[in-house]
């Protein structure tokens, strides 16, 4: 049986997969994990451990020495990707409840689901994107990019526009393992790779463990906003990122459009962010369904959307006269997402 295949084949499957296995065995057999106990128990309830490590092992990837071009384009997608997330989450606040929206279509919707689906880009799918679209310094560019996993920056978006309160002992905590991982993997190249080869085959043990606190109601009944909150994540960053682009890193706009994603690791950040503030917890279903829809929106469209703002470049230069930008390969098919997370 090919069964990593068939995964592969869903856009976010390694993440979304098993999400969705564990909702069904939160929702059908709520109480299997105390009952069989023991390491059963701790693959069913262990988000925050397992993460702890992904965290880690992210930390040990990232490589100060990569080239100033890599830096400046990188740089300039996370800088950009944080203050728009700061933005929208302080136009959110004023009219959002602080404890979601209670009725109606957008039912569910809250502050934190728009946080955590717009700070954290899917860099693995960006890289895979770039690789095809764009230039060797821009698929470098994800590099960076690892900054944003985990919640250290949803807490600080959260905390800077009056949200949440995070004493800093939790900045501390959030933050400590994915350093140690930093340090050890710029020290020893040896480490950076044998830590690096456990990011991925984590994924899907987190996402089996978040979705153990989901019920598959909520996940219907979050559809359409997590759908619209998708498609929101795609314009309301997706157009910044491409003006930096342009304007700042030298691009075509291709890199801040392939940018425009959530990651799939972001759907384990309302759960945490929930654990340190106990008034975010009841948010925390809807929030994590709303998230991990959004992931799959931007997945399936960011990679289109991408071809063709590639495609329309081209045209234009050859109509022009510019030809094809410098160290730009043409653009190739457009293939399936792949699916990778960072």
């Amino acid at each position: 049986m090919k069964l990593k295949k068939a995964i592969d084949r869903v856009p976010g499957g390694l993440m979304l997969v098993p999400l969705l296995l564990g909702a069904c065995v939160h929702t059908f057999a709520p109480g299997a994990g105390k009952y069989f106990g023991s390491f059963t128990n701790g693959l069913i309830s262990g988000t925050v451990p397992i993460l702890a490590v992904w965290f880690f092992c992210m930390g040990a990837t990232i490589d100060l020495r990569a080239t100033g071009v890599v830096l400046r384009k990188s740089g300039t997608l996370l800088i950009t990707k944080m203050l728009v997330a700061w933005i929208a989450t302080l136009i959110a606040a004023r009219f959002i409840p602080i404890d979601g929206v209670k009725a109606g279509l957008f039912a569910g919707l809250s502050v934190l689901a728009i946080t955590t689906s717009m700070d954290m880009t899917n860099g693995g799918l960006y890289a895979a994107v770039m690789q095809q679209y764009g230039t060797k310094e821009e698929a470098g560019a994800f590099v960076l990019m690892s900054v944003e996993s985990g919640p250290l920056v949803s807490m600080i978006i959260l905390g800077a526009t009056g949200v949440a309160f995070f004493e800093p002992r939790l900045f501390v905590g959030a933050v400590l393992p994915f350093l140690i991982g930093f340090v050890l993997g710029n020290l020893d190249s040896e480490l950076r790779e044998f830590f690096g080869r456990c990011v991925h085959p984590l994924i899907p043990f987190f996402g089996f463990a978040l979705g153990n606190g989901i019920d598959l109601n909520v996940i219907v009944t979050s559809g359409l906003p997590g759908v619209v909150l998708g498609l929101g994540v795609i314009v309301v960053t997706g157009i910044p990122l491409i003006l930096a682009d342009r304007w700042i890193a030298g691009g075509n706009g291709a890199a801040g459009l392939a940018a425009s994603s959530t990651a799939g690791a972001a759907v384990a950040n309302p759960a945490i962010i929930g654990e340190m503030i106990p008034r975010f917890k009841p948010l925390v279903p809807a929030a994590t369904a709303m998230v991990a829809t959004a992931c799959l929106v931007t997945a399936i469209l960011v990679p289109i959307l991408t071809a063709l703002w590639v495609h329309r470049h081209h045209a234009r230069n050859a109509t022009s006269g510019e030809g094809v930008d410098a160290g730009q390969a043409p653009p190739a098919p457009l293939n399936e997402p792949r699916d990778v997370h960072v």
